[in-house]
């Protein structure tokens, strides 16, 4: 049984342009939970992790066993130590560890980069704790966020993020434009200069905002190069969510040829491989604002757009590569579309999701993504074709040389926090991503597009492990290269032969952060005691309302 809740359905209003939400920042989220004196291990003077086998992220094959040696939250050795399935060479292993862990047959990677994320928020989430820990207990030791949540209160985050008197990842904090100041929305190119120079001064704790979130909807060409432009001055990066209310002004390559640094989700993509039409050919009956028009024909364009191999399809690859384009596709959080039982039936909702981010799932004609009025096996069928183009181009363009990252975008459409991070590494392997490709994108480029705006590419802080890196890791039992299902929080199912019994294996052991370790299998628990709690709280709220 899934969660319920007699709270009420938290509804939360659809943006008419951007397809985004906002909330005052005081009903954003609950107070900060800080960080209690037993959470996290660390940073040690010399911690060492010994006998691990380790993939660095940036495509090197697995090697072990290492000791890795990390000093405070940076490392400083990664020592081979001996030959699989042969005796550890004693004589050269570190020495002088004030924290030693045993991780001997384990696998070592680098901390994961979810590179879409909310931070939850109004009625569905409002503990950022419940995130945070979903997010770390999924090995994500970096987020950036689109924004985590109104930009003051991100900015408040990620301050506390970098000092570590919060569990949580580590934050990118991009902001909208016109947010947090007191002058309106941005509407013309020399208010978007001024904003972003105004912007880029802000400081809450000594946290300034990393880049800018776009929207090409609601901006106007002129105004959207005026921002980007301003943007690279500052030393920010830029995103777009390009909205299908604004495509057909601003596709993905328009963007791009305005010197956008990324897209995030499809939105422009396939319009920027029409041959036939210059806009969507939609129903005479679409409305934007019906979420399941909006979404539904979104499928169709699969048979609008050039082929796969055409001319047209090749030469936005190649633009694309010339304009140094990356592309955060975030599959995740569109997958319901395609299979939208898989989505809603998710072994993890009973344990991990709120009553309240339940509720926000269903049906409702005013909770953006909430789309399920009469969702059919024709949508899903036009969605499946769909996916299967989007995953070409994806992988035709990592194959060119392009960088593609991974991003969950996950508190919609029954794609929870954390859990469907994993799943955006698992449709990148259907893509074609081999594993080690697939550990790539989920680790060094991400990284790469974070450092980007500050001309920082060869100077990588996180997204790798070598020596200098900060000390941001996942360690996991098995091997994730071999099944990507082991870095779920529930684990998989394996047959064990020796008894004949089914059992779990897998969930991530330790996602290490600046040097400090968390119990990975710790953090999810107090995650399911959480929403334990949620649920009782539910029920005697229900039995306080039977009562009246």
């Amino acid at each position: 049984m899934k969660p319920s809740s007699a709270l009420g359905t938290s509804l939360v209003i659809a943006t008419l342009l951007s397809g985004a939400f906002t909330l005052p920042a005081a009903a954003q989220m609950e107070e900060t939970t800080r960080r209690a004196a037993d959470e996290g291990d660390g940073p040690h003077e010399r911690l060492i992790l010994r006998g691990g086998t380790y993939i660095d992220g940036a495509g090197s094959p697995p090697l072990g066993p290492v000791d890795i040696v990390v000093e405070d939250d940076r490392i400083v050795s990664i020592q081979a130590v001996g030959f699989p399935m042969a005796p550890i060479n004693e004589n050269r292993r570190p020495t002088g560890a004030t924290r030693e862990i045993d991780v001997s047959g384990m696998y070592i990677l680098p901390g994961f980069v979810d590179m879409h994320a909310h931070t939850g928020g109004g009625g569905k989430a409002p503990q950022a704790e419940y995130v945070h820990k979903l997010w770390l207990g999924h090995g994500i030791t970096t987020s950036r966020g689109v924004g985590h949540g109104p930009m003051m209160w991100s900015l408040e985050q990620k301050a506390l993020s970098e000092a570590n008197e919060i569990v949580a990842p580590r934050m990118f904090t991009y902001a909208r434009p016109g947010e947090g100041w007191d002058r309106g929305p941005v509407t013309s190119p020399e208010l978007a200069r001024e904003w972003v120079r105004w912007a880029a001064n802000v400081n809450v704790r000594g946290a300034q905002i990393d880049g800018l979130k776009l929207a090409g909807a609601v901006l106007a060409p002129a105004i959207m190069e005026a921002l980007i432009d301003e943007a690279h001055q500052h030393g920010l990066g830029t995103v777009s969510h390009l909205s299908q209310t604004g495509v057909a002004r601003m596709n993905a390559l328009d963007a791009a040829e305005l010197g956008l640094d990324m897209m995030t989700h499809y939105y422009g993509l396939f319009e920027a491989l029409f041959e036939n039409q210059t806009i969507q050919d939609y129903p005479a009956d679409y409305n934007y604002q019906n979420e399941q028009h909006r979404f539904g024909q979104v499928g169709r364009l699969w048979y609008q757009s050039a082929e796969p191999g055409s001319e047209t399809w090749n030469a936005l690859i190649d633009r694309f590569l010339e304009l140094d384009y990356g592309i955060d596709p975030t599959m995740t959080i569109y997958e319901a579309s395609r299979d939208v039982m898989r989505a809603r039936e998710a072994e993890w909702h009973d344990e991990y999701t709120l009553p309240t981010q339940w509720d926000f799932y269903q049906p409702s004609r005013q909770a953006h993504g909430s789309y399920w009025f009469y969702w059919t096996t024709e949508d899903e069928y036009h969605w499946q074709q769909f996916f299967q183009k989007w995953m070409r181009f994806i992988n035709d363009y990592k194959n060119a040389g392009g960088i593609v990252t991974t991003g969950s975008d996950s508190g919609f459409i029954y794609k929870l926090y954390g859990f469907d991070y994993i799943r955006e590494l698992e449709l990148l392997r259907e893509a074609g991503f081999n594993p080690l490709e697939v550990i790539r994108a989920a680790t060094y480029h991400g990284a790469l597009q974070l450092h980007k705006p500050k001309g920082m590419e060869n100077d990588l802080q996180f997204g790798v492990l070598e020596v200098g890196a900060k000390a941001d890791m996942v360690v996991v039992a098995e091997n994730p290269l071999e099944n990507l299902k082991v870095l779920y929080g529930t684990g998989t199912p394996r047959l064990n032969d020796e008894t004949g019994e089914v059992e779990r294996v897998g969930g991530i052991r330790y996602t290490i952060k600046d040097g400090i370790v968390y119990d990975a299998q710790q953090l999810l628990a107090d995650v399911r005691e959480m929403v334990r709690l949620a649920k009782e709280r539910s029920v005697m709220d229900q039995g306080a309302n039977d009562l009246h």
